[in-house]
């Protein structure tokens, strides 16, 4: 919506310069996108909601910036003409609202003997810089009074009108009208129209009909300002695929005590620049507006509670009473006509606080009143959660009700096993989604479904984590059942590079493995131990177990064949699943500083060879139990089978790094330090140096 500078110092007292305008109306919420000269004017391009059409006009926005402010409006009622009998020329019904139930209010007033013209170029300048053409005189002002006013209403010539009479009523099923547009526009009966004694001579809150319209040789004018319902006027548009500016204003609600203001202001204009002389006025009012009565006793209490702002009593009457909410005592607010949508509490607080500041809201959490409190463990979820996303993951929120089908098909965590219960599983009585009456034991079902629906829309690189509540039966007096709050990933497809068509490598056990550290690592633990072992729904070999201080607490590994033919996963997918209550029960390890080595390495590659039993995190623990201080780090490097090695063996690269902290080691120290662990290795697992 556009609105002119000069237009806006017509109605208010205001000594912002237009930038500090646009700056204080975009923070009270009515965006400013920009400025534009024209000629020698501003004009504001202001982006309003839908439910702000108290804002689509000069007025709206001058009531923003007497709050604002703190200053006082210059426009006035203009003209108060008293209601005067019906004259002999007019016909006892002159209005007639067939329909009050979406016509509320309709007015008109006779303005005779005007000189249809051009506009003077102040009024033609101020409606080209909104965006408006200028007609002629009467059209312009009509024009004008509702940018100004934010009233839409329609000039007829009432010599024109069959009777000189006016009847507001629903159209008839297939009659016609021709529009200002000169398009004939076919009506049903569900919409509303004003009539002459004969015939539709406007669509209701949309356009005017041409046949009754303003020309060079009109000599009298009826005026029309209405209320019409605006469910209506919105389908009634959209039925005929025609929008205007009346239809927009009248679409989002319009004031109903305004059509008296508007009227007399138009008629003021007309009577200055048509020479127009004020006749009768009649205003039809069959559906009285009532305000919304909104309580309220603690106003500035309602703030802070709702906000966190502190605010005194004074100061938030003070922006309501400024925006046209009158106070009572009994601590009752009724809101103006203009503000259809003030209804609740709320809605008070939120024109107070956006006139305090937005900006001035805080970060903390208002308190929950019984509902539970900030959990210390949630900063550390959270550094989980940022962790994995970090590294191109994306978290899964899955349902926690599964089907029964899922009841033996993995192995869940210990804590969640009580051998005493009468069945492993909760079942539920009256199921929200059909079939699925467990409350799921594990996260897995719900991620791999996510996994699937990922696949059936061709994505086929794919990272998921889930944080979320399990459930499992427990043998107790009050039959509650076990929760337990679990963390679990699943990692398929291959590396995403950015920029690149080309996928990376595929993604592999170690790839989710490393996921899994990294996001145990970011909550302060870095004790999980791995090591090999069977579950069924992991493949055989490709597995391990997780566990923390000596206490299983997950698994890791590659998805079983079975599994991944019933939910038709063509590659491999790695799932893990973890105890996360267990793991951030533990205490947070602080993160200390260690200073770079002054002193350089030496590192030696070994190639062992070894049974297929044997792994390399048992090789790796035997080293570093052995004991050496200069023996740093201990890493894998290559694995490998086939020619030259016998059936049940292969060989191990490792990396040895050696180093010293305070001098630089000389060859003969690393070798003695290298022998000894090789020999420890040969003693110890049995195993022999590959040469």
């Amino acid at each position: 919506m556009n609105i002119s500078h000069n237009w806006l110092k017509d109605l208010i007292e205001i000594d912002l310069t237009p930038d500090e305008i646009a700056e204080e109306l975009t923070r009270v919420g009515l965006a400013v996108e920009g400025i534009h000269p024209h000629k020698n004017d501003l004009v504001f391009d202001i982006d309003l909601t839908s439910n702000r059409p108290d804002c689509l006009s000069h007025l709206g926005i001058a009531r923003e910036l007497k709050v604002i402010t703190n200053s006082q409006l210059l426009i006035n009622n203009y003209t108060e003409n008293a209601e005067v009998p019906m004259p002999a020329i007019l016909t006892p019904d002159f209005v007639k609202i067939e329909d009050s139930a979406l016509c509320h209010r309709f007015t008109a007033r006779i303005i005779k003997n005007v000189k249809i013209g051009p506009s003077p170029q102040w009024l033609a300048d101020r409606l080209e810089a909104i965006g408006e053409r200028s007609i002629n005189n009467v059209a312009d002002i009509t024009n004008y009074v509702m940018h100004e006013l934010g009233q839409p209403m329609h000039s007829f010539d009432l010599d024109r009108l069959s009777e000189k009479r006016i009847v507001v009523r629903r159209a008839k099923n297939g009659e016609t009208t021709t529009t200002l547009d000169e398009a004939e526009r076919k009506l049903d009966e569900s919409m509303l129209v004003i009539c002459d004694a004969d015939k539709p001579v406007a669509v209701a809150g949309v356009m005017g009909g041409l046949t009754s319209s303003i020309t060079e040789s009109t000599v009298n004018v009826l005026l029309e300002v209405a209320f019409f319902q605006r469910e209506n006027i919105r389908q009634t548009s959209r039925k005929l695929g025609l929008g205007t500016e009346a239809s927009y204003r009248f679409e989002r609600g319009v004031d109903i005590e305004n059509l008296k203001r508007a009227s007399d202001r138009a008629a003021e204009l007309i009577r200055d620049l048509a020479g127009g002389e004020l006749g009768e006025f009649i205003d039809v009012y069959p559906s009285r507006y009532t305000p919304n009565e909104i309580e309220s006793a603690y106003i500035s209490a309602a703030v802070e509670r709702l906000t966190g702002l502190i605010l005194d009593a004074a100061e938030a009457n003070r922006i309501l009473t400024a925006l046209g909410i009158e106070q009572r005592h009994d601590g009752i607010y009724v809101s103006p006509s203009w503000r259809h949508d003030l209804t609740i509490e709320e809605d008070l607080v939120e024109e107070v606080a956006r006139h305090a500041g937005y900006e001035k809201i805080g970060t903390d959490l208002p308190p929950a009143y019984g509902a539970g409190e900030y959990q210390s463990s949630e900063v550390r979820k959270k550094l989980l959660r940022q962790t994995l996303l970090d590294q191109g993951f994306d978290e899964a929120l899955s349902y926690s009700f599964i089907d029964t089908k899922f009841d033996e098909v993995f192995d869940l965590i210990p804590d969640l096993i009580d051998s005493n219960a009468e069945q492993q599983f909760v079942t539920l009585n009256d199921s929200v989604i059909e079939g699925a009456v467990r409350m799921r034991p594990t996260l897995l079902p719900g991620l791999l479904e996510a996994v699937r629906l990922n696949f059936n829309h061709q994505r086929r690189d794919i990272c998921l984590f889930e944080v979320g509540k399990v459930f499992a039966a427990k043998s107790s007096d009050n039959n509650l059942p076990i929760e337990r709050e679990l963390f679990s990933i699943a990692v398929t497809g291959s590396e995403k590079h950015e920029d690149r068509a080309m996928p990376g490598r595929e993604l592999d056990f170690y790839d989710a493995k490393g996921s899994l550290e990294a996001a145990i690592e970011a909550v302060g633990i870095n004790v999980l131990k791995f090591a090999d072992a069977s579950f069924k729904h992991l493949r055989k070999g490709q597995s391990a177990s997780i566990s923390l201080n000596g206490k299983e607490v997950g698994s890791l590994g590659r998805l079983n064949e079975e599994i991944s033919a019933d939910y038709k996963f063509k590659q491999p997918v790695y799932v893990a699943e973890l105890d996360l209550q267990t793991i951030l029960a533990e205490t947070q390890k602080p993160a200390l500083y260690k200073a770079l080595p002054k002193y350089p390495a030496v590192v030696r590659d070994i190639s062992l060879l070894v049974k297929r039993a044997m792994t390399f995190g048992i090789i790796r623990e035997t080293i570093i139990s052995h004991g050496s201080d200069i023996c740093r780090s201990v890493d894998f490097v290559d694995i490998y089978e086939g020619k030259g090695m016998e059936a049940d063996e292969r060989s191990i690269t490792i990396r040895l790094e050696y180093r010293s902290d305070q001098r630089t080691l000389v060859e003969d120290e690393v070798a003695d330090a290298h022998n000894s662990i090789i020999a420890n290795l040969e003693s110890t697992l049995g195993i022999t140096l590959r040469y």
